[in-house]
């Protein structure tokens, strides 16, 4: 009978306070991960992506490497020698020296990946806080470049993760380096189409030119901006469908909803009606309007009535605008365009009608 037949109770001993101490740290730096990560989220309706989840896995990882890098000393503790492997020391120097720095790596580099994306929502999140129109535009900024700093974060530490897990498995790394720098010149000059729409892209991101949840027309195509990246800006127009403009492709850049947005409206009437009584009743419907607690939050200021715009035969056109909250001027401006119709009705004020004017010459024939 060998060894662990004979005395089981003792490797069962052993197996049993290893595994209660890798428990117990995995606990320990579960609890730190969590805390860390709570720290800072600092919002409970996120904490099941951002601390709930990472700390379970981070959790079972340490268990399991601590596990493996307790349970062989435990078991040469008790006298029993395992049996794997043309090599067994070898093997377990292999584990409990280069084995443990790979998972150790790759824990770390989870984590710290973890950490960015749960920074870049409390960022988010304190961008948005506060009151006053400009929170809307604090919150879609954050939101872009909350995305960029992700994806930044991820592919470098990713990257940086690997080449060192390469290194730790005995793979010469210098090629690899040294390929990547060659690789990387010839992309250089060959990819300046790529390189003119990253450089876009960062200017476009830097000098905030538009947003993530903006309604912007780009090169004579509007809609809203559901994706700012480093190469390319994404639009959905109203329609749903979705246009892709490389960044280096962007000649014009209209932003219809930076800071404030403006609603304007023409309003025709017959020639002979009464100009003033027509634009009393419009700043009247505006009154109304910014008195509804349902409108009054998106209205940034009154009517502005700019008068008789143009006339044709029979009828004048009266323009304003009115200055709303970004992407609300749409829904401000129907509202009001409902009101000025009914507080005209209510005033008789009349609307034109087509008319056509016929004119016979001649005598009447008997």
């Amino acid at each position: 009978m060998n060894r662990l037949q004979t005395n089981w109770l003792e490797v069962l001993l052993a197996l049993s306070m290893a595994m209660a101490a890798a428990y117990l740290v995995a606990d320990l730096v579960g609890r730190i991960v969590q805390s860390i990560l709570r720290a800072v989220v600092a919002d409970r309706g996120a904490e099941t992506r951002f601390v709930d989840r990472p700390r379970r896995i981070i959790r079972l990882v340490i268990f399991l490497v601590t596990a493996v890098a307790l349970s062989f000393p435990a078991l040469n503790l008790v006298g029993y020698r395992t049996r794997f492997g043309s090599n067994p020391e070898t093997v377990l120097r292999w584990v409990l020296d280069a084995g443990l720095r790979i998972a150790v790596i790759a824990l770390c580099a989870y984590l710290i990946v973890h950490i960015g994306s749960a920074a870049a929502r409390r960022f988010e999140l304190e961008m948005s806080r506060g009151s006053g129109p400009d929170v809307h535009e604090r919150s879609k900024r954050a939101n872009t470049l909350g995305r960029l700093l992700q994806k930044t974060l991820s592919t470098l530490v990713f990257g940086i993760a690997a080449l060192m897990i390469l290194r730790e498995l005995d793979v010469d790394i210098t090629p690899v380096l040294t390929g990547a720098g060659i690789a990387g010149l010839a992309v250089g000059f060959g990819a300046q189409t790529l390189v003119r729409d990253i450089i876009s892209g960062f200017f476009l991101i830097v000098e905030d030119q538009v947003r993530v949840g903006d309604v912007a027309v780009v090169n004579g195509q509007g809609g809203l901006v559901e994706e700012l990246n480093l190469r390319t800006i994404v639009l959905r127009d109203e329609s749903g469908s979705v246009h892709v403009f490389p960044n280096g492709e962007v000649k014009t850049l209209a932003n219809s909803s930076k800071d404030f947005s403006y609603y304007v409206l023409q309003i025709s009437v017959p020639f002979d009606t009464d100009v003033e009584g027509a634009i009393t009743a419009m700043r009247d419907a505006a009154e109304t309007l910014m008195h509804d607690p349902v409108f009054a939050p998106h209205i940034l200021e009154p009517l502005d009535v700019f008068g008789v715009d143009s006339w044709e035969p029979g009828t004048l056109f009266l323009k304003a605008r009115i200055k709303t909250v970004p992407l609300k001027q749409f829904l401000v401006g129907r509202e009001l365009r409902k009101r000025i119709a009914q507080i005209f009705t209510d005033r008789r004020i009349p609307v034109p009608v087509p008319q056509l004017q016929v004119t016979i010459d001649g005598e009447p024939q008997a």
